[in-house]
């Protein structure tokens, strides 16, 4: 074994470990000369690595050769300036210590006694963060609720539909099932969808209410009441609603209050999403998007979104942390320990899906203490401030019209058509993404809205400047003038 990589030794992961943060740093440091998005075929890496694993040991420079010539060209680079699609993913000097620190570690804490200061630092950190987001105390872990990090905002939407369905089984029987009926909008995030389809939801009781384009796509309470009265009519059993704070199309903002009060008077399970958008609302100005969360059930944001957390961290809140333990739990022989059957202790394991889970609160609390509230809200409102500015390029230009206001960072916008041409407007579009795209200069999305094909712009990566959104929009400017230069 001299000279050998060992199965584990201090010394060797000293040297090792300084290797691949220096390989890091320099991925860092020369990121703008990666294409954004990943120019690859499909199957691509099957031609470039062996059909069988290596039967003895290789050095840890042919494997990082590999790695920059094999693997990163068929990476999208979620972390690069110019990545402004879907919505960002951040990464940060704070959040890769405390992923470093938490895989040295390496426990698996399902519950209190496998690892007491796990359990201990969610309930605390998620207690912070739910502090700078002013949320109601009931979500608190000092009371009768509580926070959890969860992996995705889609494993935390099934998990409290699956709680919200069990609450309500028990009161009419389980047989009721088929009369279940959960409700959400067209702009709702399809996580709710698959939450549904595990959770035994009929699909003919899944409702999708059509949001009010004249209210910049948020769901109108008429239509959610409405909707509401009319299955209790026919004999169904409404249960579950889910309100969005920052849609995924557009980042429209659902009225939580109203919404509320109409699912707290037919004791509807009110789930508010703020996935994206929650982060933003650690600074004064945005939080009153989230009035009315004081009616809900349950509240989430994802950390790992634009809150320099690194994958994965998504915060649950919920006001009743019995209703997910008596849906989620399972108390076997060999789980049994003293804290737990004195119910002295959180055991995060009847709070989720799978039994293991890994010590994600680690790089929440370095964010938290390595940043400070002030800074991190300083980052958001950078963020925003260069949204602003790619949106004033936009509306500059009268070939392009903006097509939803701007709430956060994500700008909505299309390249308009030649006169009389509207139908035409889809395709023209379609042929900008993937010309943009195909560039390799900067990576966006798209979405569909009132059936038109929409462009998205979410500001959001950490290393994103000033030069960066000005760069972005003279690429979209050169590629729309040569495609409508054949039209």
């Amino acid at each position: 074994m001299e000279g050998e990589l060992k199965p584990m030794d201090a010394e060797q992961l000293r040297e090792y470990g300084h290797k691949m943060v220096d390989f890091i740093a320099d991925y860092y440091k020369n990121i703008e000369n990666f294409p954004v998005l990943s120019q690859v075929q499909p199957g691509y890496l099957r031609k470039l690595l062996p059909e069988t694993a290596p039967a003895h040991s290789e050095t840890l420079q042919n494997v990082l050769e590999d790695v920059q010539t094999k693997i990163l060209p068929g990476v999208t680079h979620w972390q690069s300036p110019d990545y402004f699609a879907y919505f960002p993913s951040n990464s940060s000097v704070a959040g890769f210590l405390g992923e470093m620190l938490s895989a040295g570690i390496n426990m698996v804490g399902f519950s209190w006694i496998t690892s007491p200061a796990a359990t201990e630092l969610e309930m605390i950190v998620l207690d912070w963060l739910a502090k700078a987001l002013k949320l109601p105390d009931e979500f608190l872990s000092t009371g009768q609720g509580g926070g959890v990090i969860q992996g995705t905002a889609s494993e935390a939407v099934l998990v409290v539909i699956l709680a919200a369905r069990d609450k309500v089984l028990r009161r009419v029987g389980k047989d009721a099932i088929s009369k279940l009926v959960v409700y959400c909008s067209d702009q709702t995030h399809s996580s709710l969808q698959k939450a549904c389809q595990i959770g035994g939801i009929y699909p003919e009781n899944f409702r999708v209410l059509k949001a009010d384009p004249s209210r910049d796509y948020a769901l109108s309470p008429d239509t959610l009441s409405e909707a509401v009265s009319h299955d209790m009519a026919t004999g169904l059993i409404p249960f579950f609603f889910c309100a969005t704070i920052g849609t995924t199309s557009s980042t429209a903002v659902d009225p939580l209050l109203e919404l509320g009060k109409i699912a707290k008077s037919k004791s509807i399970w009110f789930h508010v999403d703020a996935a994206y958008a929650g982060s933003a609302c650690i600074c004064p100005e945005y939080r009153g998007y989230m009035n009315g969360v004081e009616e809900a059930d349950s509240f989430n944001m994802n950390a790992h979104k634009w809150f320099l957390t690194n994958f994965d961290c998504s915060a649950l809140w919920v006001k009743d942390r019995s209703a997910l333990i008596q849906s989620l739990s399972t108390n076997p022989e060999y789980l049994k320990n003293k804290a737990s059957q004195e119910n002295l202790v959180v055991d995060y394991k009847d709070w989720q899906v799978p039994l293991g889970r890994r010590f994600r609160s680690l790089k929440l609390w370095m964010v938290l203490r390595l940043y400070g509230l002030e800074k991190l809200q300083a980052y958001i409102r950078n963020h925003i401030e260069l949204a602003k500015l790619f949106e004033e390029l936009v509306a500059q230009d009268k070939r392009f019209e903006i097509v939803t206001p701007r709430k956060f960072s994500l700008v909505c916008f299309r390249l308009l058509p030649p006169p009389s041409n509207e139908d035409y407007a889809n395709k023209l579009n379609h042929d900008l993404l993937d010309s943009v795209n195909s560039t390799g200069k900067l990576f966006i999305s798209h979405t569909l809205l009132s059936d038109r094909y929409i462009l998205r712009f979410a500001v959001g990566a950490p290393l994103t400047e000033e030069r960066h959104i000005v760069g972005a929009w003279k690429v979209l400017q050169d590629e729309a003038a040569t495609l409508l230069s054949k039209c």
